[in-house]
């Protein structure tokens, strides 16, 4: 069946060195191709922009493969059907998946999952009941494993995962502590989400002084997702049997000079301390345990989420560089059309 729709798409025009720019990326169009049988066409409504998509621009071995230049960047996307030759899906279903940064999409059914928005906004699906609600689950249940009283640290507290990350160890009944990097970020880890304390990094006289001040019993679990001078500070506070969560260095993914810090292996050793690198996809045929109890925690009013959503596809390059200024409270999306 021949369609006559025109499509937009972003590709990665140059490998950025040091901090992206705009100029790395390039719009162009292009005649959406023909449906195939076992496809169908998807209309993007949020596309997802995540610091992980940093470490793809660039060509340095990692856990999945850099991004092509010339081709699309992909990350995730929830859309809506509007041409199906699959039996899978009807025109008008919500669906999500790792799709390419486009207004339309050309898939294989098989590859995307449906979602309800009756249950919860289209938008959750990127946020809590997506990448960063199931990083913060299984990242802190299944490495840091938090016990009722124990002291949880989290860096980028007020981002999407670690917003996660903090309420789900108060459900745990741990003391939350969340390291953020704005007066406003702290205030509303405190007052809305209830972290027993906070630290405006940006703001302190000296990180470690504020640090042991407000966990005066030391940290049991650290979830890292920034490392740098941040982290540093956290590991001279680390209780016997801490484990630390290493879910991402945000701090350092735009550095050109290499991430020298202090050697921390002494302190693990005497601390018999457990440090331990994961990403998502370790925990993909769990994923439907983690979707489970993070919408039940939703349903009870136990857990809040907080999206910091800008509008337009041309914005899509702006909105990703802004996650490395901390412009985002909560996850970082872009809304490119409106459902129909």
């Amino acid at each position: 069946m021949e369609t006559k729709l025109n499509n937009r798409k972003i590709i990665l025009l140059s490998r950025p060195e040091g901090m992206p720019t705009e100029q790395n990326f390039e719009f162009r169009e292009a005649p959406v191709p023909d449906l195939q049988e076992g496809q169908v066409l998807v209309r993007s409504i949020y596309l997802s922009v995540d610091p992980y998509m940093r470490g793809r621009m660039s060509e340095s071995k990692s856990y999945i493969e850099p991004y092509r230049l010339g081709e699309a960047i992909v990350g995730g996307v929830v859309g809506e059907v509007v041409q199906s030759q699959s039996s899978l899906f009807n025109v008008g279903d919500k669906v999500i998946g790792i799709l390419g940064w486009q207004i339309y999409n050309v898939v294989e059914a098989a590859a995307l999952r449906k979602v309800d928005d009756t249950i919860a906004p289209l938008s959750a699906y990127l946020s809590v009941l997506g990448l960063t609600g199931l990083t913060a689950y299984f990242g802190l249940l299944d490495i840091g494993r938090p016990l009722e009283g124990e002291t949880v640290v989290v860096s980028g507290a007020a981002g999407a995962v670690g917003m996660i990350v903090g309420q789900i160890a108060k459900i745990k009944g741990a003391y939350v502590v969340g390291i953020a990097g704005s007066d406003e970020k702290t205030q509303f880890l405190e007052k809305e989400l209830h972290f027993d304390a906070t630290l405006n990094y940006k703001t302190v006289d000296n990180l470690s002084q504020a640090l042991e001040q407000v966990c005066p019993n030391g940290v049991d679990v650290y979830f890292d997702n920034v490392g740098g001078s941040i982290s540093d500070a956290v590991m001279n506070l680390l209780n016997n049997h801490a484990r630390i969560a290493l879910c991402g260095a945000i701090s350092s993914y735009n550095s050109t000079d290499g991430d020298i810090g202090p050697r921390i292996q002494t302190k693990l050793i005497k601390t018999r301390s457990l440090i331990k690198g994961f990403v998502l996809g370790d925990y993909a045929d769990r994923s439907s345990e983690g979707i489970q109890e993070l919408g039940k925690w939703l349903a009870e009013g136990k857990l809040k989420y907080e999206e910091t959503i800008i509008e337009g596809f041309d914005q899509v390059p702006h909105a990703f560089l802004q996650l490395f200024k901390g412009a985002n409270l909560g996850k970082m999306l872009v809304k490119v059309n409106e459902p129909q």
